[in-house]
């Protein structure tokens, strides 16, 4: 098996290799999907070539609300199939292939004047139909607890900043949580490329045949073609600018994210419902750094895909009321640290976004196969549908799909004596990380160590200091955060001269 270390140095000499050669599958776009795809065909003995414009999660993969949630707003709205499939996921992903990066988290909502009794029992009678489908999934439950009712006195000890004027108590949910969402993704990279796919950042497809890309170095601005058997578009709310034949409709989730110290002692996340809706929550989201994100909204976007979604004031506007409308002290607006937006993939439809499926579709049209819709939670599902049709389509030669059982980069046993913060983002790998932190241990900022970004640009495939900030760590969220970690980010280039 091939190294899983991403870097400047390999990706020079392997974009060299694949301009001579002719793969069997080539990939476009590395989100989750698109690297999950490269991660399945790579490990059934096919190869690859996997390349981005941008980045490693680049795009909607990095917005997300950082939910592996079992579907159970899809069964509210009578899609089994959907729910039972990312139940299913949830599941892989918990007991085996990313549990250093999945954990159990608790979510309380809470039980106001606006929750009527009949609306609470019916939520409730839902939160025990989606544990049904944690035992269908064979999720055990010491990985993930089932729901329960709290009195207002418990809730608030889980959740202080909750009014407690009117306030009957809550009820008690769990379901996984990433701590970071792009970190998945770059997990997900890097085990393809220990199984041999060559994964290409910088890299930009200018026009899809059946036979391969034409591209473009984004960092030299030469062309050349890539030559391929089969060709999987997987460049999310992109996929129409390479392929005529996909219709999206795509979908902004904004979310807000307060400065420290705006909901103090938060320990449970919030499921806020939303007023006019039977299944829609909002939800408020503590981080380990002391920040609480909030999200998200469903509202249609029309126009060119922006590379970066901004979030409208509108929106800002909307969470907060919402936010508000639960708590004690009020948020103000200047709270609001920063926002990100992500921009969902969905197939079109007549109806609202809010009410499009988030099943996912896989489309085929000679070599060319395109895989859109779908969730964070079931990426690993839209790849193994993605890889079969590029398989059937073109009489590929390959073994079965084998990722289900297939631990990411990581998800090997925890090293002991390291700190929680340096387990929970690399897993297996924390000790050799913090060994690296230890020679470099000025903070770069929210305690990452300049260690942890030489990591990031030796292993992790880290490019210029927007990978650093913006991907491989989470600083960049917040202006103020990525400005003053920025000549840190710097120094690490200045150390591992780019190519």
């Amino acid at each position: 098996m091939a190294s899983s270390s991403l870097n400047a140095r390999r990706r020079a000499r392997e974009l060299r290799e694949v301009a001579e050669e002719r793969m069997d599958v080539l990939v476009v776009g590395l989100g989750a999907t698109g690297a999950g795809a490269a991660l399945d065909a790579a490990s059934r003995g096919l190869s690859v070539a996997a390349i981005d414009a941008h980045d490693l999660a680049f795009g909607t993969s990095r917005w997300s609300s950082k939910l592996i949630h079992g579907g159970l707003r899809y069964l509210a709205r009578g899609q089994a199939g959907v729910a039972y499939e990312s139940a299913a996921e949830r599941g892989v992903l918990l007991r085996t292939t990313a549990p250093h990066l999945v954990k159990a988290h608790p979510y309380l909502l809470p039980l106001t004047e606006e929750v009527s009794r009949r609306q609470a029992a019916l939520v409730m009678a839902g939160y025990r139909l989606g544990d049904g489908l944690r035992a269908a999934a064979r999720t055990p439950r010491r990985l993930l607890p089932g729901p329960t009712r709290l009195n207002a006195a418990r809730a608030r000890t889980l959740a202080p900043v909750l009014n407690a004027e009117g306030l009957r108590g809550a009820l008690l949910s769990w379901d996984g949580r990433l701590l970071d969402d792009a970190r998945l993704v770059v997990a997900i990279a890097r085990t393809a490329a220990a199984h041999g796919a060559r994964v290409l950042t910088r890299c930009r497809a200018l026009r899809l045949t059946d036979h391969g890309a034409r591209v473009r170095d984004e960092l030299t601005g030469e062309e050349f073609t890539l030559r391929a058997r089969a060709v999987i578009n997987a460049t999310g709310v992109w996929a129409g600018t390479l392929d005529p034949q996909v219709k999206l409709r795509p979908s902004r989730g904004s979310h807000l994210v307060l400065a420290p110290g705006t909901l103090p002692g938060l320990i449970a996340g919030l499921h806020l419902p939303v007023p006019g809706e039977t299944s829609r929550f909002a939800l408020v989201l503590p981080q380990r750094d002391g920040r609480v994100h909030v999200g998200l909204t469903d509202e249609p976007v029309d126009g060119p895909v922006p590379d970066v979604p901004e979030v409208p004031e509108e929106d800002v506007r909307a969470l907060l009321k919402l936010l508000n409308g639960v708590l004690e002290t009020q948020v103000t607006p200047e709270a609001v640290a920063g926002s990100y937006a992500g921009l969902r993939p969905l197939l079109a439809a007549d109806g609202r976004s809010a009410d499009l499926s988030r099943s996912h579709a896989v489309l085929s049209e000679g070599g060319i196969v395109t895989v859109v819709g779908g969730k964070l939670t079931t990426y690993r599902r839209m790849a193994e549908d993605a890889v079969d049709r590029a398989v059937s389509s073109r009489d590929l030669r390959a073994g079965r799909c084998r990722t289900r059982k297939l631990p990411l980069v990581g998800a090997g046993p925890l090293p002991a004596g390291v700190p929680p913060r340096l387990t929970d983002r690399y897993g297996s790998e924390a000790a050799a990380v913090q060994e690296l932190a230890e020679a470099h241990p000025e903070e770069a900022g929210l305690g990452v160590t300049e260690g942890e970004l030489l990591w990031s640009a030796r292993h992790e495939g880290a490019l210029d200091e927007g990978d650093l900030l913006d991907r491989r760590t989470r600083i960049g969220l917040v202006k103020q955060d990525r400005d003053r970690a920025l000549p840190a980010a710097r120094k690490v280039f200045e150390r591992i001269p780019r190519l």
